[in-house]
This record gives C-alpha cells, sequence and structure tokens, in this order.
C-alpha cells in the first residue's frame, strides 16, 4: 500500500513549480492549491488534486489544467492523477488580491518606483515605432527581464496584433490581470474592443484608460516598463509624463529628413514634461539587395539629424542607439504576431534590434535621490 503522507508531500514539493500563467507566480503561494487526496483503488493509487480557479470563465484553464498534470506526471507509486479544477469563493479571490497588493502604491510607477520605464514616441505615424516596441520588449524578455508592454495608442492600437494576443484580460476583483505573451505582460484598449472597432474618445478619457492600465493592472514586479505611446506630442503624451514620471522617452524615426524634424519636436517635449530622452532609434533605414546593391528607400541620416537636434536643444548628449534596416521579414514577423527578435534573431532586422537592447541595458537608472524601499532594523 502507498504511504498517502508521502505520495501528498511529494505531490505539493512539485506543484511549488507550477507558475500561474498570469500572475506568473508559483499556484501555491496563490492560494490556488486545494486539497490534495491519495485513494488506493483496484487500478492502484490515484492521487486527486484540486486547484481553486481565480475566476469562472479563466481563459487560461486548459493550460493550468495541462501544466498541474505534467508537474504531477510520473510520481512514483500513483496509477493516476485526478486534476479537479474548481473556482475561488469570494472570499478567497479578495484573500488573494489583499495578498498581491499589500504594501503595494496605488501608482506602482511613481517617483519611487525601481522599475525602469521606457515610452516610445514618434513625431509621426507610419515609423514602425510599435513594432519597434515590440520587439524591444521582447529581446528585454528573452534576456531574462520581466517585462511589461503598455499600448497607450489608444486609437490606433497595434500591439496585441503584432504579438500574437486575441486573449482578453482576467478580471477579479477589480483588478486586471493582463495576457502574458512571449514573456511580457501586456495591456491594450484592442483586448476589450471588437477588432475593427473604432476609438472615438476625446483627451479625458484617454486619459482615464491610461491611468486604469497604470494602477487597475496587476502588473507585479517588473524590471522595465515600455509605454507604446501614439504618434505626436497629444494628450496621451502628456498623461503619460503625470502619470509615469520616471519614464525615459525614446523616440522614433526614419531616415528621412522630414520625418526626422518632427521626431525632434517629439522629442523636446521632454524639456516641458521633464523627462530625460534614453536615446534615438532609427528604423527602416537602408536594406542591403541580395546582389549586395544598399537601397535608401527612405533616404539617410534622419536618425543622426534627430540625435543631433535633440543634443542641442537639450543641452545633453542623446545618442543615435542604432539603426534598423529595412526588412520584409521584420513586417511580415508582425502580421504573424511574432516579435524578429524571436522568430528570426540572425536576421538583419533583429541584429541591430538586439543592439538597442544591448545599449539600453548597459545604461541603468541610477538611484540617486531615490528611496528605496528598505528601513533600519531596531
Amino acid at each position: 500500500m502507498t504511504n498517502a503522507s508521502d505520495v501528498t508531500a511529494q505531490a505539493r514539493t512539485r506543484l511549488a513549480g507550477v507558475i500561474d500563467p498570469e500572475l506568473r507566480r508559483p499556484i501555491t503561494e496563490l492560494g490556488m492549491l486545494g486539497d490534495v487526496t491519495v485513494t488506493d483503488t483496484d487500478e492502484g493509487t490515484v492521487l486527486r488534486v484540486q486547484i481553486r480557479l481565480t475566476v469562472a470563465g479563466c481563459p487560461l484553464r486548459g493550460t493550468i489544467h495541462d501544466d498541474v498534470a505534467a508537474a504531477l506526471d510520473g510520481l512514483d507509486g500513483v496509477a493516476r492523477v485526478d486534476v479537479d479544477l474548481t473556482v475561488m469563493t469570494p472570499e478567497q479571490r479578495a484573500a488573494l488580491k489583499d495578498q498581491l497588493t499589500a504594501g503595494r502604491p496605488a501608482n506602482p510607477f511613481g517617483p519611487e518606483t525601481l522599475t525602469r520605464i521606457f515610452a516610445v514616441a514618434s513625431g509621426k505615424g507610419g515609423v514602425g515605432k510599435s513594432t519597434v516596441t515590440a520587439n524591444l520588449a521582447a529581446g528585454f524578455a528573452a534576456r531574462g527581464y520581466s517585462v511589461g508592454l503598455i499600448d497607450a495608442d489608444i486609437h490606433g492600437f497595434s500591439i496585441p496584433g503584432l504579438l500574437g494576443v486575441d486573449q482578453a484580460p482576467t478580471r477579479m476583483e477589480g483588478m486586471i490581470l493582463p495576457p502574458v505573451a512571449h514573456g511580457i505582460k501586456l495591456i491594450s484598449i484592442g483586448m476589450f474592443l471588437d477588432t475593427d472597432q473604432p476609438v472615438a474618445w476625446r483627451g479625458p478619457m484617454l486619459h482615464r484608460a491610461l491611468e486604469q492600465f497604470v494602477t487597475d493592472v496587476y502588473w507585479g514586479d517588473l524590471d522595465l516598463l515600455f509605454i507604446d505611446l501614439p504618434p505626436g506630442t497629444g494628450d496621451i503624451a502628456i498623461s503619460a509624463a503625470q502619470l509615469l514620471p520616471p519614464a525615459e522617452l525614446l523616440v522614433v524615426t526614419t531616415p528621412q529628413h522630414a520625418a526626422a524634424q518632427v521626431a525632434a519636436r517629439a522629442g523636446q517635449l521632454s524639456t516641458q514634461t521633464q523627462q530625460p530622452v534614453a536615446g534615438v532609434i532609427e528604423n527602416m533605414a537602408a536594406m542591403t539587395l541580395p546582389d549586395g546593391t544598399v537601397l535608401d528607400l527612405f533616404g539617410s541620416g534622419g536618425g543622426q539629424q534627430v540625435s543631433e537636434r535633440l543634443t542641442e536643444a537639450l543641452e545633453t548628449p542623446v545618442s543615435l542607439l542604432g539603426s534598423v534596416p529595412l526588412d520584409p521579414v521584420l513586417r511580415a514577423d508582425g502580421d504573424a504576431g511574432e516579435p524578429t527578435m524571436l522568430a528570426h534573431p540572425d536576421s538583419p532586422a533583429a541584429t541591430a534590434l538586439d543592439q538597442v537592447v544591448t545599449a539600453l541595458a548597459s545604461c541603468g537608472r541610477g538611484l540617486a535621490g531615490r528611496r528605496l524601499p528598505v528601513s533600519p532594523r531596531d
């Protein structure tokens, strides 16, 4: 006869390694593990595990079931494993919310945050800003960073499609649990709307939407947060500066000089918002054809021009972090919902984007003037 206590202990140990796909923490820490029972039957020992889902309509119930079953597969002395998916009671959900939010400020990305925040901006649309943002986030996530991404382009949202997400966020006790794709926690107004439904909102509604993305979404502990801003210097850019004061601007432009002039104006917004500019990224730069010919479809020099203009206007060095070549692979991967940095890491565009990730990673935020969340012992 199987020792029930030994089997139960082994099962609990294994289940401690099962990570909730939305909260990104072990299910054993979240109160999701219920009863674990062992029964001897004619066919052998049966292990029954109860898993409490946060909500009845949990979109990832299948993933959780399969992860639990896989963790318990091959357990010594067990002939069969039954995974029983139930739902948390309102009291259990309230306790989980209290656990997740305990000690956290209403705005987790205020002045004292340890999360590094990049607000990706452009002067005009059509420069590939969202594609660059999605790939930079994926590049950092692939290096082991905990990464979040807010699609703040409310009117022209595109991040869900670029990252292949069609899953609606889970709502729990007034808290929004963001979907995770390619290791990135992300949120977008597009997750709450039909694909082709337009958003006709004015300033106050736009501000409120961004505020909810910042404060109502459970982000956990992030190393980096990317904000995909809409083009220009309108309401959302100003709201982002108010809600995310530690954010650094990343300015995306094309090599075309007309685009560079507009991009420089977007970067100079930092003089009003008091945000530093982390650097400039030139997208759609020269591509090398199979015969070796270099094609400057959108001209050349725009990124360097923006870098020089911002350095002069801000009176502080603003570097050109990288020049991403025009690459059909980048477009095709975006249409397929796959970041090129993961799908085709050796492509010219991915190589250039990886250099930008390296440049940003090597220049961390300083801690000067910021209070750390520690206190001396008595």
